[in-house]
């Protein structure tokens, strides 16, 4: 048996605070009946749901969506812009595992296990992400050495990346390479490029962990099987830092 409130914020729709202004404005049902009462204890094997759909209970899925261009990494836009929710099809509540920037593409998680995401995004565990790169201008040795021991953005110093140049035009002078990264600020690779004057062109989030896209297409997505999920738990938490 759990409290109402903490069942909402562990399936990652909002905090524990303003999950009881959701119940007190009558919007969340235990079993099909409308619960306004702080601190109501949920029975094991009772269906939550908010707005028609259930919360994540013993159902708990997983999902890897290959994001296209101009989609959000969100649930909803107050905008209408599409978001990543609207590529996939599940009766569940779910929700995007980090983010992507409007404008990149590649590998997103999307489930409705706020633990799984947790592990998964929290700063203290170091999971692994490979990222596809292409810029206007060369990149030198020294922005790689500077990529790879950590630039400062705004006063915060980046965790070291590993960078592997793939192709250099220089009559464009363009640049391919690979970055791989062990955190997730905002808008990091484009601000680490920025600071050495040059742009990112295009940005592909390649690997997330030990998963790829390389087999969907842009848009596609499918289930995650077990053992990848068990599999990312395992990675994040080994590398968990204290």
């Amino acid at each position: 048996m759990e409290r109402l409130q903490k069942i909402i914020a562990k399936a990652g729709i909002t905090s524990r605070r303003k999950a009881e202004d959701l119940i007190k404005a009558g919007k969340i049902q235990v079993d099909g009946q409308t619960i306004t009462e702080m601190g109501f204890i949920v029975k094991k094997g009772s269906e939550v749901t908010y707005e028609g759909k259930k919360l994540a209970g013993e159902n708990k899925v997983y999902f890897l969506i290959n994001k296209p261009k101009k989609v959000l990494s969100s649930v909803t836009d107050d905008r209408g812009r599409t978001t990543v929710i609207d590529l996939i099809e599940s009766t569940e509540r779910i929700f995007p595992v980090g983010r992507l920037d409007y404008d990149t593409t590649g590998a997103l998680i999307l489930t409705n296990d706020g633990t799984f995401s947790n592990e998964l995004t929290h700063p203290r565990y170091h999971l692994k992400k490979l990222y596809e790169v292409k810029i206007n201008g060369i990149l030198t040795l020294t922005h790689i050495k500077a990529l790879e021991q950590g630039i400062d953005l705004d006063g915060v110093m980046t965790l070291p990346t590993k960078v592997v140049i793939t192709h250099k035009d220089l009559s464009k002078q363009e640049t391919d390479f690979t970055i791989t990264l062990f955190e997730g600020k905002n808008r990091q690779i484009k601000r680490m490029v920025e600071s050495f004057g040059l742009t990112v062109l295009r940005l592909h989030r390649a690997r997330f962990g030990f998963i790829e896209v390389k087999d969907l297409h842009v848009g596609e997505y499918r289930t995650l099987k077990p053992y990848e999920v068990k599999q990312l738990r395992m990675l994040a938490n080994e590398g968990k830092s204290e």
